[in-house]
């Protein structure tokens, strides 16, 4: 990774678009270069998908639950746990942790009810032994794109091979 790839990259976080011609409009790099940096970021791994940014109160799932999940420790339990979890229809993300909590899931509904369903079908996993969730009351951010909350000089620091 280099200089031109952070540029590309937090173009892409900032402008909301993986089109060459604007790319090269922000950045001043050629549209053909950024093609081709965009198919290397996409083989690398670093792009995974074209998918635009969905508003998800607009789209009706204007609740985020926050969703702490206890479970029996075992051999690869993070694994197998952690799967079964993100199988759950309606789970958006799942972390295993370090500390008292196992994981924490995040999800966005409708309502009420489809939180105690939600909850219901986590507890239904044998291996969870109790959840804590918590609804988000207001989101004070919601960066879509975690480039955009560093620097451009801290992203090239940590990023840029040397």
């Amino acid at each position: 990774m280099d200089e031109k790839d952070i540029q590309i990259l937090t173009t892409i976080a900032e402008e909301g678009t993986n089109s060459p011609e604007k790319i090269e409009q922000h950045t001043d790099i050629p549209k053909s270069t950024v093609h081709y940096r965009l198919n290397q970021l996409r083989e690398d791994g670093v792009l995974k998908n074209d998918l635009s940014d969905m508003d998800l109160a607009e789209l009706g799932l204007s609740i985020t639950l926050v969703t702490e999940v206890y479970a029996e420790f075992g051999e690869g339990y993070h694994e197998t746990v952690g799967e079964k979890i993100a199988e759950v229809e309606g789970v958006n993300q799942v972390y295993f942790t370090i500390g008292d909590t196992d994981f924490i899931v995040i999800s966005h509904v409708v309502d009420r009810k489809m939180a105690e369903s939600l909850i219901g079908d986590y507890e239904a996993i044998d291996e969870i032994t109790r959840t804590s969730s918590r609804f988000a009351i207001t989101r004070v951010k919601d960066e879509s794109h975690p480039i955009n909350d560093f620097e451009y000089e801290t992203l090239v620091d940590a990023l840029v091979d040397e």
